[in-house]
């Protein structure tokens, strides 16, 4: 019975261990970019309190070769020249969202965090005239916040992110039961911290419900 009691022991506080391991550093390692959600969520939220509205527009003229948007019978617009054109020349950056033709013209958008440029062209001229807006700091890190315009790769990041949140959690929801002392007290500030988010959205959606049926009237 002794040796089985020691056992268990044993087996306890490896796995308190093994578990404050995963939490501090996972942490650690994630740090950074958990930081940067926290933070980023705020001026998402507040986007005023940081400038969010600032835009700087530059708009651009110029004229690109006529037969590579010519119209005609079996011709087909040179949409990759076009793009990369457009990109060199004058800098433009994210990925081409879209790439439109129409029988007199063109229209090319290139999109990014914080970032967008949209190319209006002239099939008959190759005459073109670009928008393009920075939209600031705050922008910027808002759509990386949203995954917005800001391809694969950011998007990984944005799934690793959030696996390494949900571990951090866990981990140290899981702790705590290896604190007696701290374990009652502990779950329930969890219960509560759960419980205001949850009156929260309730308060969210009766305000929604209110405004939906005053909107009728």
């Amino acid at each position: 019975m002794e040796a089985e009691l020691h056992v268990q022991g044993y087996r306890r506080r490896h796995a308190a261990a093994w578990l404050r391991w995963l939490h501090i550093y996972v942490s650690m390692f994630s740090f950074a970019i958990l930081f940067f959600f926290a933070v980023t969520g705020l001026t998402l939220n507040h986007p005023d309190w940081f400038g969010g509205a600032a835009a700087k527009p530059r708009q651009i003229q110029g004229t690109l070769k006529p037969e590579w948007v010519a119209a005609g019978e079996g011709r087909q617009v040179a949409k990759l020249e076009v793009a990369e054109f457009l990109r060199s020349t004058h800098r433009l950056r994210g990925a081409v969202g879209d790439f439109r033709v129409e029988d007199s013209d063109c229209s090319v958008s290139f999109r990014g965090p914080g970032y967008s440029a949209d190319v209006f062209i002239q099939r008959e001229t190759g005459a073109y005239e670009i928008t393009e807006m920075q939209m600031g700091l705050t922008a910027l890190i808002n759509d990386l916040h949203k995954g917005r315009d800001t391809g694969p790769v950011w998007s990984v990041v944005i799934d690793v992110s959030a696996i390494l949140m949900s571990v951090v959690s866990l981990s140290g929801l899981a702790l705590i039961w290896f604190v007696r002392r701290r374990r009652v007290s502990g779950l329930v500030w969890a219960g509560v911290g759960a419980l205001i988010s949850f009156v929260a959205y309730l308060g969210c959606t009766t305000d929604l419900l209110k405004r939906s049926i005053f909107a009728l009237f």
